[in-house]
């Protein structure tokens, strides 16, 4: 309901962008009613979005609306040359603090310009009425437009600077500990030793085609990597020719902070020719992933990606396999690893399987499970507690960076993982076609499995983040991004500082139009509550949070892992046009420098 009002407000204030002007222009009653009742439309969508969370619609209820509203109360009570002037411009105004997001800071200072603008306006409109009275030229000329052009101007001017004067600034320093310091153990000799070699070469998918890719150990998507909980294990990444650098990020395991792989903050990219070294103790059995994250956008696209599974015990008789929903190069639908086409494999029947699902792709994508009711047994990691069955077909949304684990008894016929040609076909022949997905169900993470509601506790930190749309200044341009957080761009998004032992709350609200996964390294979180619903089912634990169009998720987290932590949208695209925040550690600090954004 909410993200169809978030598009409905876009609508409005589209309509209104074209109506302000014409009504300025023309100054008739018919375009000044227009006008006061898009407005008034864009109002009470407003109060509604403020029904799922105010996060959701506070900027529109401070800022935007009281641009507009006064001044066409004004212009419709009592008409007039001014009057329309200022009732106009009051509108564009209130769109354009759509279109250009503010930090929530900022507000006073948007309201205070917005009037003074509006006041300017009116007073230029009344010199124009005074010049035409005497018959100056200068009634001629076009005063109100060009005013019109010099607040988006200034705006922007001020944005831009702000971006660029945090970009030098925005390094975590003079800390009593250094990331550098924050290491697995060194002590003792691992359990286990994996050596991981990145290098460029061509990946050829089921189809035939072939792409320009990057591999680890000369495949991709790379090895997976098996290892027992409580292991302490030892990865060592050499860099063959990957121009660009590389480093490896454990996702959704809660590493060291020297560990998490994230260049210019816990370690500089390993160039051609270099190697570093990993350590840290597998804590948590579960489904985890590796990426680079170097230039993720591009170079997990291109293969530089892989499973982790921490096992508690082996997996006996029981059929096990790991699928990853990848888009490659050049492609527009997903693959399945890297079978473009729909892939299928032998089960004998009575033999119980789990499934390891894995979206390595930058957007959410629905998976269905065909043929047989089945069980989600754990989610990012986390084992769900009393999974119900779901009926054949229903849809699991998986997050970018997500993943969820399937179990269900293999059935005399076929069973078909996936959509479309991004499927995977299980039978005891291995050559059954695949199986047309029933059911139209959706899965809801929210109600699913069962447990104790969570304990209240006290937050020793709250913070509230909003996602938007809007134009900004993002890596050197100026353009379109669907990626501010709280009215910023990184590096220009603030640090969320917290102590050793905070338990930490955070409102996130999504004013954007499309999907963004968030994704914070090193802590586990738990979601409390989606637009004011709390969790009824299983204790829900995650470490990728899809956030939808007008949701309002409410999440805590314990501050147990000292570090400087990045939390951004893994959407690859996303991250790299700015939405990344930090969130550190009082007295951390890091040595490392980036030279340009960590995704």
């Amino acid at each position: 309901m909410y993200g169809i009002l978030i598009m409905t407000d876009l609508v409005l204030a589209t309509l209104v962008l074209v109506a302000a002007p014409i009504a300025g222009v023309r100054r008739a009653r018919r375009w000044l009613y227009i006008l006061a009742a898009l407005v008034a439309a864009r109002l009470a969508v407003a109060g509604l979005l403020a029904t799922g969370g105010l996060l959701l619609a506070d900027s529109r209820l401070v800022a935007q609306i009281p641009a507009a509203l006064p001044p066409l109360a004004w212009a419709v009570a009592r008409p007039g040359r001014i009057a329309t002037h200022v009732a106009a411009a009051g509108a564009l105004l209130s769109v354009w603090w759509l279109l250009v997001p503010f930090a929530p800071g900022d507000a006073t200072f948007v309201v205070t310009g917005s009037a003074v603008a509006l006041a300017a306006v009116a007073g230029l409109s009344a010199m124009i009425d005074r010049w035409r009275g005497t018959g100056s030229r200068l009634a001629t000329m076009p005063w109100l437009a060009v005013f019109a052009l010099v607040i988006p101007a200034v705006t922007l001017v001020i944005s831009e600077r702000t971006n660029s004067a945090s970009a030098g600034a925005h390094q975590h320093g003079g800390g009593q500990v250094s990331v550098d310091q924050l290491t697995g153990p060194r002590d003792r000799e691992p359990d286990v030793r994996f050596t991981m070699t990145a290098a460029r070469g061509p990946v050829t998918l089921a189809s035939g085609r072939t792409v320009e890719g990057l591999t680890f150990n000369g495949t991709a998507p790379g090895p997976e990597l098996r290892v027992a909980k409580g292991q302490l294990v030892e990865v060592t990444l050499v860099n063959t020719d990957v121009s660009d650098g590389v480093t490896l990020h454990w996702h959704g395991v809660d590493v060291p902070n020297a560990e998490d792989g994230v260049p210019g903050v816990t370690q500089d990219a390993v160039m051609p020719g270099g190697q570093h070294v990993y350590r840290f103790v597998a804590l948590a059995e579960g489904s985890y992933w590796y990426h680079t994250h170097r230039d993720g956008s591009e170079n997990v696209q291109k293969g530089l990606f892989g499973a982790l599974i921490v096992e508690d015990a082996p997996a006996g008789d029981r059929f096990e396999r790991t699928v990853f929903t990848h888009i490659w190069p050049g492609g527009e639908s997903a693959s399945v690893d890297r079978d473009d086409r729909p892939a299928h494999q032998a089960v004998p029947a009575g033999r119980e399987v789990l499934l390891r699902l894995m979206n390595s792709s930058r957007e959410p994508q629905p998976v269905r499970v065909s043929g047989v009711p089945y069980r989600v047994v754990a989610h990012d990691g986390s084992p769900i507690e009393g999974p119900a069955p779901l009926e054949s077909g229903t849809e699991l949304p998986l997050a970018a960076g997500g993943r969820y684990d399937v179990a269900f008894t293999m059935p005399a016929g076929a069973v078909t993982v996936g959509s479309g040609d991004a499927s995977l076909t299980l039978d005891p022949s291995g050559t059954a076609a695949p199986v047309t997905a029933g059911g139209g169900q959706t899965f809801d993470r929210l109600s699913y499995g069962s447990g104790a509601a969570p304990a209240a506790v006290a937050h020793q930190r709250t913070f509230d983040l909003r996602l938007d749309d809007g134009f900004g200044f993002s890596q050197g341009t100026f353009g379109w991004v669907s990626s501010s957080i709280n009215g910023r761009l990184y590096p220009a998004v603030p640090t969320l500082e917290v102590a050793r032992g905070d338990r930490v709350k955070i409102r996130i609200a999504s004013r954007s139009i499309i999907d963004h996964p968030f994704h914070l390294h090193g802590h586990r979180v738990r979601v409390l509550a989606r637009n004011g619903a709390p969790v009824t089912g299983s204790p829900w634990w995650t470490d990728t949070l899809n956030i939808g169009s007008g949701e309002l998720y409410e999440i805590e987290f314990a501050a147990t892992n000292p570090g400087i932590w990045m939390d951004h949208c893994h959407n690859f695209e996303h991250g790299a046009n700015g939405m990344i925040m930090h969130v550190a550690y009082v007295g951390v600090s890091t040595p490392y420098s980036a030279a340009h954004s960590p995704e």
